[in-house]
């Protein structure tokens, strides 16, 4: 039922291929978007590290003033217009580590090829509160990026908005890390970097990726311009 109300609003915008058996080369298509935020549900994680993907969602879903109500393929689901393209938005409800459940079949269902994908997630390979937007790229030690990775397929060509959150200090647990909240010079950072994330992934839908990449990768390269031994706990 619900894919039929969405594909309904959605229909005027999309290709043929979309909405019936049957395409025409002459056939001008708007494809929508679909931006996956990785976290873990519940108040229990709320604000931590690994759920900035969360965040950055959220952030998106309300400047854009798109409601994340539904729940539909294992996520909290909303969609909406931006610049007169469909947006499609996620936050998978599978715990971080299973992310790719929901994530491969909401490409599947809407048959989205996945360059029209960005997932963003936690990263301890940037400093806290600095963006990376990347067209591919591999999964590192994010084994919710690697579920999803999986549930593609293993095809690794779809978008990333990598959001920094430091490494862990010393001998630190990774694992605790990534599951502890930030503290407020953290905090800071990185509610600034989800407001700046939220307006990259409005460039990607008016500018594409490529070129929101260029754009803001630029912006953010010298970004807080400290040691991965400064960590903020």
């Amino acid at each position: 039922m619900m894919r039929g109300k969405l594909w309904v609003r959605l229909a005027p915008f999309l290709s043929k291929r979309y909405v019936s058996s049957s395409s025409s080369p002459s056939c001008s298509a708007i494809q929508p978007w679909l931006f996956i935020g990785l976290g873990n549900p519940g108040e229990k994680y709320q604000s931590t590290r690994h759920n900035v993907g969360f965040d950055m969602i959220d952030a998106f879903a309300e400047s854009q003033n798109i409601s994340l109500t539904k729940n539909h393929f294992k996520a909290l689901f909303g969609e909406g217009m931006v610049d007169g393209i469909p947006v499609l938005l996620a936050k998978p409800q599978t715990y971080i580590n299973l992310s790719g459940e929901s994530a491969g079949a909401l490409a599947a269902y809407y048959k989205l090829p996945l360059h029209r994908v960005v997932v963003a997630y936690d990263d301890t390979d940037l400093p806290c509160g600095v963006l990376r937007l990347q067209p591919k790229g591999g999964y590192g030690r994010h084994n919710g990026l690697k579920s999803v990775i999986y549930h593609f397929r293993k095809n690794r060509e779809f978008g990333r908005l990598r959001v920094g959150i430091g490494r862990p200090p010393g001998q630190m647990d990774p694992k605790a890390f990534v599951l502890q909240k930030f503290n407020k010079t953290g905090r800071e950072r990185i509610d600034s970097a989800i407001k700046e994330g939220a307006d990259i992934l409005k460039l990607v839908v008016s500018k594409g990726l490529t070129e929101a990449a260029r754009v803001a990768n630029v912006d953010q390269k010298y970004k807080h311009l400290v040691s991965h031994d400064q960590q903020l706990l």
